[in-house]
């Protein structure tokens, strides 16, 4: 995942790697924030950075360029059978640089989030939203395709008991989605299980395509 931060500006990206292996044969977290200088939107898909501590410490969101990685190697007997595999990641994010509080469950939910905050409280056009850029397939090297339809994720958080500011979902093959949307001056953030629906036979091989994120505000 790409962690990226941006100060009075609109659009923030970050991307998610995607590789599977085919062998052969509780309430959602959101916490208001006051609005202070800079305007700031934050996202963090997996690992983030933030410089001076935690945002309650007074630290200071910095961009990491860091693509983690959400994989699954399917056993050569369960190829195809239609039973869910779930996937894994290589982030070693699972606390909140909000306040540090241990959020997410490694190596199999993928944390999620991040902030919108402005200058002043005022009401209208109140959220950034987050959208994902899918492209139509997996592909092997040697030109074979998996749809990104098989892929889909759950989405929770410790503590949490209740809808998620980011849900849970299936990704689109080839088009753009709105994974969920963060209000003016709020702090939000979700965990994201993956998995593999398993649902069509693949040829052996290694299968890989990246998801690109994008937050943007008014």
């Amino acid at each position: 995942m790409k962690a990226s931060s941006q100060t009075d500006s609109r659009i923030l990206l970050g991307t998610i790697a995607v590789l599977l292996a085919c062998a052969s044969g509780a309430g959602a977290y959101t916490v208001n924030l006051t609005p202070k200088n800079p305007r700031t939107i934050y996202l963090q898909v997996g690992v983030g950075t933030f410089t001076g501590g935690n945002y309650q410490q007074g630290g200071s969101p910095a961009t990491n360029p860091l693509v983690n990685l959400v994989s699954v190697t399917v056993p050569a007997a369960q190829v195809g059978n239609g039973t869910a595999q779930t996937m894994t990641t290589n982030s070693t994010a699972s606390q909140s640089l909000y306040d540090s509080f241990a959020f997410c469950n490694l190596p199999n939910q993928l944390y999620v989030g991040g902030f919108y905050r402005s200058t002043n409280g005022s009401a209208g056009s109140a959220t950034a939203t987050l959208v994902a850029n899918v492209p139509a397939s997996l592909v092997s090297a040697g030109g074979r395709t998996i749809p990104f339809s098989q892929i889909s994720w759950t989405s929770s958080g410790n503590g949490d008991a209740g809808g998620q500011p980011f849900p849970g979902g299936t990704f689109v093959a080839g088009g753009t989605q709105t994974i969920g949307t963060i209000n003016r001056n709020e702090w939000a953030e979700s965990c994201h299980t993956f998995s593999y629906s398993n649902a069509a036979v693949a040829p052996a091989g290694t299968y890989t395509g990246r998801v690109t994120y994008t937050l943007s505000a008014p």
